[in-house]
């Protein structure tokens, strides 16, 4: 069994492979991503959404962890010990059996609690999951202040629920890839190709017509690069801790 994971891009897919674990990218169509999820739940044990999000709340920067899951968990920083602490806790891995319905919350909580405490310092709160990018400051906090969510991705709605069809349990870790003050700038937002790779083509058609957003787009480009460190080091940092993965 498998634990079965919902990304955005390819990229990802690839950053969040390993040993017991399947990522399947959804590149910013609902209904693929679904039936592909669909397809792999035979062989899942768990759903996971992993990988970047766009920030909400103010307080939320570049770099940050975000856990939860789409049902509102209260918003809340969690400052954890990675060093003694770790070593004083059993490591937590995913259900080896598949859990009824009626265990799902309390499976959830369980996870939310254990990549709080591997993870450090994330961010505990609701996740807001979007059929469109949410790209400009005022949709961002206009969101945040309809939806009480931290964050927003495209993906984490479609594996919820996916995972309560099924009965499966479900979280969500996601690493803030653009803060609430920062507007996407018009190449990012038509930078997402089909299954999840990048459109080169679109991304260098829109520079071309609006060489303005250059400054913007290299200000997101460093945002994204530390995410996506941020993303590989804490995804290891779970494996090594035993979260239903297997250390490379």
């Amino acid at each position: 069994m498998t634990l079965l994971v919902a990304c955005g891009l390819k990229r990802e897919a690839r950053w969040l492979h390993a040993e017991g674990v399947e990522a399947v990218a959804g590149g910013g169509d609902e209904a693929a991503l679904e039936a592909a999820l669909e397809a792999a739940v035979p062989r899942a044990r768990a759903i996971m959404s992993v990988g970047f999000a766009g920030g909400l709340a103010p307080r939320m920067a570049a770099g940050e962890w975000v856990v939860g899951t789409i049902a509102p968990t209260g918003m809340e920083r969690r400052e954890w010990s990675v060093g003694a602490g770790a070593s004083r806790t059993k490591s937590t891995r995913i259900g080896e059996a598949r859990p009824e319905p009626g265990q799902q919350s309390e499976e959830t909580r369980r996870w939310i609690h254990a990549l709080s405490r591997i993870l450090g310092g994330v961010v505990v709160g609701r996740i807001h999951g979007s059929r469109a990018i949410v790209a400009s400051v005022a949709e961002k906090h206009a969101l945040h202040l309809s939806s009480r969510a931290v964050a927003v991705d495209m993906e984490s709605h479609v594996a919820a629920r996916v995972a309560a069809r099924h009965g499966l349990p479900f979280a969500v870790a996601r690493v803030i890839s653009d803060a609430a003050d920062r507007a996407l700038p018009p190449a990012i937002q038509v930078a997402m190709g089909a299954s999840g790779g990048l459109a080169v083509g679109a991304i260098l058609l829109s520079i071309l017509r609006r060489p303005w957003q250059v400054p913007a787009l290299l200000r997101f480009t460093r945002d994204a690069w530390r995410a996506g460190r941020v993303l590989r080091q804490g995804w290891r940092r779970l494996a090594a801790a035993g979260f239903g993965l297997d250390p490379a």
